[in-house]
């Protein structure tokens, strides 16, 4: 025989107890031998030879089979409502007791005994694989939905196929249920095939029934059954055009007669025609076809079923859970929201399903906190912190350093902050202007003036500083007092001899004008009292004092 694999996870005695017992995915390898008996099964564990204990000698001559406990590959599970496409060990799945037989040297099988069953071993038989789905086509799996493809379903299971929602939309061509047996499906996978909705209202197609409940509640099961709840009003509505011939309902139920007929209102009564139950009972479960006029219909197979789900339990929210039920019966909603400060985590509503189950667990509330904050500049310095919904973080800057951006930033509702994290920059003030006629000291780099940094001024000979003789560089970024300027003065010229000069004054602006007066018994020259000294635009005088002279010399 030519060489087989069986790949199993086990805790594996071999019968003559020479083999260390292991437990993972393991490889048995089994060759065929010349002569009685067959060789060791060569078995292998996540790629590493089993060895024998020290000190034994096996010998598999003279053994008819080995026995072993194993729990075999399955699907395995991705969620609560989907099955993956990869394969491995289902950790659920009971262990079951395997063998391999030697016969005629070689060693057959595994086989293994069946679950609850009757202790006989049968063959390890193939999975059955979903290599393409056809569009609009649900599968699903022990009530999980089939998201992906190459997925291997174990042999001797049932897949059930649904069209998608909203049903009635599209008609499933093909058995709603299909079985795997040693690797090959029960009938091809079925299809959906669209209907009068979507093809514009063509006499080939199958009519489209819509499903409406005014009154009650309905839901559609994992089949694509519609499960109804007792009391409810339900309307079956056929679309099909009306000028194409009367369409027909037909049914399994038991009621003898339902009310069916065109729909009464202008915009419905040309396309859509009607089979309407009031106060559904159980004995309304049965299927319901519409049949149009060309012979092709479409069904919706209707169950009638009391069913709630356990009520909510409050005391198990989150305590900033709020939520609104409608109910907790087949077909009834629970809505739920998170106040602000929160965002909620998981679904926004769970539906009361035809398996007595919730669509979906309660959600959670999650506080909202924005993404942490670091600063790395030393120049920026973090004077608050808080980094839940509605708070801040404030900044400001170092000593000498301005702001750009906002000095504090709120953590929204979205777990982001309002605004980028400010920076800080440098605060300078403008070159100050020397003054004409003047000079500038500075106790700083020349030409750049950080906060702080003072300059001072001063004036060349003959002018006068008009202003503050020194300024500071300010945080804002301007000089503490405006530019002082230099303006011409003449210098007191002294005392004539033998006189006086009025006004007396330290200094003298262009325009200014002395007056001598001499002491008794002196006198000024004639032409010097006609014409006194006058202060230049340059800070000089016009010319020089003149001497009094006595005047018994005039």
């Amino acid at each position: 025989m030519a060489r087989q694999y069986a790949m199993l996870t086990a805790v594996i005695t071999v019968v003559l107890g020479t083999y260390t017992t292991a437990s993972a995915l393991g490889k048995v390898d089994k060759p065929t031998v010349d002569g009685g008996g067959c060789p060791s099964p060569g078995l292998t564990l996540n790629g590493t030879r089993v060895v024998p204990r020290s000190g034994m000698s096996p010998d598999f001559s003279t053994l008819s089979e080995v026995k072993f406990p194993a729990r075999l590959l399955s699907p395995s599970g991705k969620g609560s409502a989907s099955v993956a496409s990869s394969s491995s060990v289902d950790a659920e799945a009971p262990s079951r007791i395997c063998k391999i037989k030697c016969v005629s040297g070689q060693w057959v099988g595994p086989l293994c005994q069946e679950v609850n069953g009757d202790g006989r071993f049968q063959p390890i038989l193939k999975s059955c694989a979903l290599e393409e789905v056809p569009p609009n086509l649900i599968l699903s799996f022990k009530n999980r939905i089939i998201i992906e493809l190459n997925t291997t379903i174990p042999h001797n299971s049932t897949i059930a196929a649904r069209c998608q929602e909203p049903i009635g939309t599209y008609k499933l061509s093909g058995p709603p249920v299909l079985n795997c047996s040693n690797g090959i499906w029960s009938s091809p996978i079925p299809k959906c095939q669209p209907t009068t909705l979507f093809t514009n209202y063509s006499e080939n197609s199958p009519p489209t029934i819509l499903v409406r409940v005014p009154s009650g509640s309905a839901a559609v099961d994992q089949n694509g059954g519609l499960v109804v709840f007792p009391g409810s009003i339900l309307h079956l509505e056929c679309l099909y055009l009306r000028r194409h011939g009367d369409p027909e309902w037909t049914w399994t139920s038991e009621a003898e007669t339902y009310l069916t007929g065109w729909a009464i209102g202008n915009d419905e009564r040309n396309w859509k025609y009607r089979l309407s139950i009031y106060y559904v009972k159980q004995f309304d479960t049965g299927s319901f076809t519409c049949t149009t006029s060309r012979g092709i219909n479409n069904t919706i197979t209707l169950q009638v079923s009391d069913i709630h789900c356990k009520p909510v339990p409050s005391m198990d929210l989150n305590p900033h859970l709020n939520y609104r039920a409608s109910g907790h019966r087949l077909g009834q909603t629970t809505y739920f929201n998170c106040p602000p400060g929160f965002f909620l985590k998981g679904s926004a509503n769970i539906t009361c399903l035809p398996s007595g189950d919730w669509s979906n667990s309660p959600p959670d509330c999650i506080m909202v906190k924005c993404p942490p904050i670091s600063v790395d500049d030393s120049r920026l310095i973090m004077v608050e912190y808080n980094d839940t919904y509605g708070k801040r973080a404030a900044f400001k800057c170092a000593w000498g350093f301005q702001m750009s951006g906002v000095n504090s930033i709120e953590c929204l509702a979205d777990s982001t902050w309002s605004h980028r994290i400010p920076t800080c920059t440098e605060i300078l003030c403008p070159p100050p202007v020397v003054p004409l006629n003047g000079l500038l000291i500075e106790d700083s780099a020349p030409g750049r003036h950080v906060v702080g940094s003072v300059v001072q001024f001063s004036c060349g000979e003959k002018h006068q500083l008009i202003g503050k003789p020194s300024m500071v560089c300010t945080e804002n970024g301007t000089w503490s007092h405006s530019t002082p300027y230099c303006k011409a003065r003449c210098e007191y010229p002294g005392e004539p001899p033998n006189g006086r000069i009025i006004p007396l004054k330290f200094w003298y602006v262009p325009g200014d004008k002395l007056k001598i007066t001499c002491l008794a018994g002196y006198v000024l020259p004639l032409p010097l009292e006609a014409s006194p000294p006058v202060c230049l635009g340059d800070g000089t005088w016009s010319h020089t004092l003149p001497e009094c002279i006595q005047y018994t010399n005039v």
